[in-house]
Formats: C-alpha cells, structure tokens, sequence
C-alpha cells in the first residue's frame, strides 16, 4: 500500500495512520499498543482509553457503492483458532470520520498487557449500511458520486501526494496549535489537557477536511 487511506485517534493517544498488518487490499489491522508514550522511558504504565476516532484521510475516496466498516478484534475463544470480529460501525461519503467506544480502560494494565486491535474493511455499503442500522447509527452514503473506479484511491492522483510521515506531522502540529492554546491542569511534570479540548479541536478538524480535503496536502501553515 503506498498510501495510507485511514487515520485512528485513541484518546489521549496519538493520531495513528499506518496499519500494522494489512491482510488483504481492501482489510487493515491497527494494532493500538498498551503503552503510554507520555510515561517515563522503561515504564510499564499505559493510558487506558474507552473511545477511538476513526477517519479517512484528506484526498482518499471510497470504491462506488463501498463504505468502510470498523470492528475490534479479539483473540479467538476457546476451542476457536480464528480471532473475533465485532462490529463497532462504519464511515464513508457523507460520514467520513466517526468516535467508537472500545470497552472501558482499554489498552490499560488493568486488563492485561494485549493489543487493542481495530479492523477497517472496504466492504458493499448496503451491508454495512444495514448491520450500522441495527445499532442505530447513522449510515455513510451508499455511493461517493464521483465515478472512481477500482481501488482505493487518492482523488488528486496525478500529483506527488505527502509521505506517511509528513501527513502524520501535520495531523499532530494542527491538533497542537490549537490545543495549546488551553491552559490545563498539572498531572506531576505533565500539563494535562481536558478531554473535551480535543473533542472540540476534532469537530473544528473534521468541518476543515469537510470544506476543504486537501488542505493537509499543502506545505502551508497549519
């Protein structure tokens, strides 16, 4: 994959862009790893987190008549060898990013050391629209009405697109610059910043990739 097409905010983690294993063309893990990267070097406390955000990226479509769906994956039951897939929901055209609740403190030590691990699958928007339905969720369109073909891809393909790593710091420098700009409280060394400062940074982010999708593919202030 030469691009990644989805973007995963943990809370109180930082963005994640790039699957951990990518079974198939149209399937990705994201593997969410239990440590916390504010804790001091050799430190085996993580940051528990009960919610992820999950996204698609500035410049990338969905297939026609495809949506995206989202599942946690757990380790197989017992007498099982295969690992279990829960539907959490789905993003697409019209509902490009989403917050999905992951279970309480997950990642944290209290449960053990695992992986929290997020499936996104491109599968037929009709039967994600239809399981998102029972949950009552509010259902991607079943078509992104821009006649893109095949594979996923970025809409301005032609052009030399930003590397992972470039996109990934601009996500972070946006998020920055405007959370800095909140005084929070003192955790020991650590400023600690309230959660509902970064929910109002991703409504201001998600309304800006809305207007303007290519807005991070641009070398100019964030």
């Amino acid at each position: 994959m030469s691009q990644p097409l989805f973007g995963l905010i943990p809370a109180g983690q930082p963005v994640i862009i790039s699957p951990t294993e990518a079974p198939s063309p149209t399937s990705f893990l994201y593997a969410i790893l239990p440590t916390n990267p504010n804790s001091p070097p050799g430190s085996a406390i993580s940051k528990p987190f009960g919610h992820v955000v999950v996204f698609l990226l500035p410049g990338v479509v969905l297939p026609p008549g495809t949506a995206a769906a989202i599942y946690l994956v757990t380790p197989p039951s017992p007498g099982q060898t295969a690992p279990n897939f829960k539907f959490l929901g789905g993003i697409g055209p019209g509902k490009e990013s989403a917050i999905f609740k992951v279970g309480p403190g997950a990642g944290g030590t209290g449960g053990g050391n695992e992986n929290v691990v997020i499936g996104v699958s491109v599968e037929d928007a009709e039967s994600v629209a239809s399981r998102m339905a029972t949950t009552g969720t509010t259902t991607p369109a079943a078509t992104s009405g821009n006649g893109t073909e095949g594979a996923l891809v970025p809409v301005s393909a032609a052009r030399q697109q930003p590397s992972t790593l470039v996109l990934a710091q601009r996500i972070i420098k946006n998020a920055f610059n405007f959370l800095s700009s909140y005084t929070g409280s003192t955790l020991g060394q650590m400023e600690v910043v309230p959660l509902k400062a970064f929910e109002e940074w991703w409504k201001k982010f998600e309304s800006k990739v809305r207007t303007d999708p290519g807005f991070l593919e641009r070398d100019d202030d964030q």
